[in-house]
């Protein structure tokens, strides 16, 4: 992963990010307030030697300051802290008073710091005054040699004692400091590891390797398309409306030699919006002149119907079963030239009705009546139902959802079309985030237009007002009429 990586990973898991900081937060400020405030006593204590000439003065020094190297050891040693409890005590014991006496030596000199650091001011200071008179008897007896000499060694308290007024600790902008600060980064490492482990699709390139098939659209996450799913009214002008357009015009010219006039729309799991996705991409065929049929062939969940504000009650479970015939319960959405097929009653047996000979036969009378017929199957992953009907359609469109499906997931649906020879169209990444620098691109080509009348519920079909001869959506001749085309073929 390169720097943008984890950027990218950050940005996608602010949350989790956000959350460790507050955590990290959280925790440096209970320990600041279950801490006790500690206070620091000092004293500096100043380490000669007697001498008679310059020589003597300066190897006396070099001699002082190895010598008040051990001094910092024996200020803390337990002998001194014993001494301090039997001579001023102050209700700790030797161990106690041993613990909060620390020492430290000024570099280069013959200076000595002891400290003591309490709980509680007045013993702190208490305490040093006690450590700084008996340590320096303790060096006297020390350093003094045993036939009752004058010590070679002289130990001097030169500042001191004195107690610091504000608690050393605990210090809450260090601790709130601290604790933001590792909070910042436990979270960004959770949000590279959860970027590293997540294995759903967040990406074109990586739909495109686990479908082995190209991308033909990403279409862009529009809030709006929970209430309002098709791209007609304002929802036109959109920039998911130009994604759909966008998706149109690819599969136009995704093989001209071979060119796919029966499309199977389906997905790996349900709820990636390929239902949506199938109504939309007939509306903008139909909208570019193309005589289009849309075909709700998910048995168990139709929502085509429901979707387009047509009637469900009858529909292709119906034709397939014999009780009606094609003609009678297509109907025209709208003023385009658009015709809807619903999937009718919800039959036992979808997968043995979508196989059946009839299927076939259906497939034929519309693409014998219409430019390109786009069909609405079930998810790969869940029935068998889009695979049947893939099989017989010139090839399949597969949908997933950005954030949603795993690649495994992903990759299991296109092996299982590809298993059974399944012309592999192409791949849509469906709800994907739009960039800033899109999104201002698109707004400022986009063109304001009156909206237009709603369009009527859809109508029974009927012949149009004026039929007119068109080219097919491959440049193919189609019959002018296509009610007049399917009443002609239906049995």
């Amino acid at each position: 992963m390169d720097v943008r990586d984890y950027l990218r990973a950050v940005r996608r898991s602010w949350w989790l990010v956000l959350l460790a900081v507050m955590v990290g937060l959280g925790v440096a400020a209970l320990v600041t307030v279950q801490t006790k405030p500690r206070y620091v006593a000092s004293v500096t204590y100043f380490v000669t030697v007697p001498n008679q000439g310059v020589s003597e003065a300066y190897q006396g020094g070099i001699f002082m300051q190895q010598r008040v190297k051990s001094y910092a050891d024996l200020l803390e040693s337990d002998r001194l802290a014993q001494s301090v409890v039997a001579k001023n005590p102050l209700g700790l014991t030797a161990e106690e008073v041993q613990a909060r006496i620390g020492a430290s030596t000024v570099p280069d000199t013959v200076l000595l710091r002891g400290t003591v650091t309490d709980t509680d001011a007045t013993r702190a200071l208490r305490l040093t005054e006690a450590v700084s008179a008996q340590f320096v008897e303790l060096v006297k007896a020390v350093e003094t040699p045993p036939e009752g000499r004058t010590a070679p060694i002289k130990v001097e308290v030169i500042s001191g004692p004195r107690v610091s007024s504000v608690p050393v600790s605990p210090k809450p902008p260090l601790n709130l400091s601290v604790g933001g600060l590792a909070g910042l980064l436990v979270g960004i490492g959770l949000a590279v590891l959860r970027t590293r482990f997540d294995n759903r699709l967040r990406d074109a390139v990586g739909l495109q390797r686990a479908t082995g098939s190209p991308l033909l659209g990403e279409i862009p996450f529009d809030p709006a398309a929970r209430t309002a799913p098709l791209i007609v009214g304002d929802a036109a002008s959109s920039p998911r409306a130009e994604a759909v357009r966008k998706l149109r015009t690819n599969l136009r010219f995704v093989d001209v030699h071979e060119p796919a006039r029966v499309i199977a729309v389906t997905s790996a799991l349900q709820g990636e919006g390929k239902t949506t996705l199938s109504c939309n991409l007939a509306i903008a065929l139909a909208e570019a002149g193309w005589r289009v049929a849309l075909v709700d062939a998910d048995l168990r969940r139709p929502k085509v119907a429901e979707y387009l504000n047509l009637e469900a009650s009858v529909g292709l479970t119906d034709v397939l079963l014999g009780d009606v015939s094609v003609g009678d319960v297509v109907q025209r959405w709208g003023d385009k030239s658009l015709l809807v097929l619903p999937a009718g009653s919800v039959p036992p047996n979808p997968s043995e009705l979508l196989g059946s000979k009839a299927m076939a036969d259906l497939l034929l009378v519309l693409r014998e009546s219409a430019d390109i017929v786009v069909i609405d199957t079930a998810p790969l992953r869940t029935v068998t139902d889009g695979v049947v009907v893939a099989v017989q359609a010139d090839g399949a469109l597969v949908v997933s959802r950005y954030g949603r499906t795993d690649r495994g997931q992903i990759a299991a649906a296109a092996q299982a079309l590809q298993s059974v020879s399944v012309r592999m169209l192409g791949c849509v990444l469906n709800m994907a985030k739009l960039g800033r620098a899109e999104t201002d691109q698109y707004e400022s080509y986009r063109i304001d237009v009156p909206p237009a009348p709603a369009a009527a519920p859809a109508e029974r079909m009927g012949p149009p007002a004026a039929a007119t001869s068109s080219s097919g959506f491959f440049g193919q001749e189609r019959a002018a009429d296509p009610t007049q085309e399917l009443t002609r073929l239906r049995r």
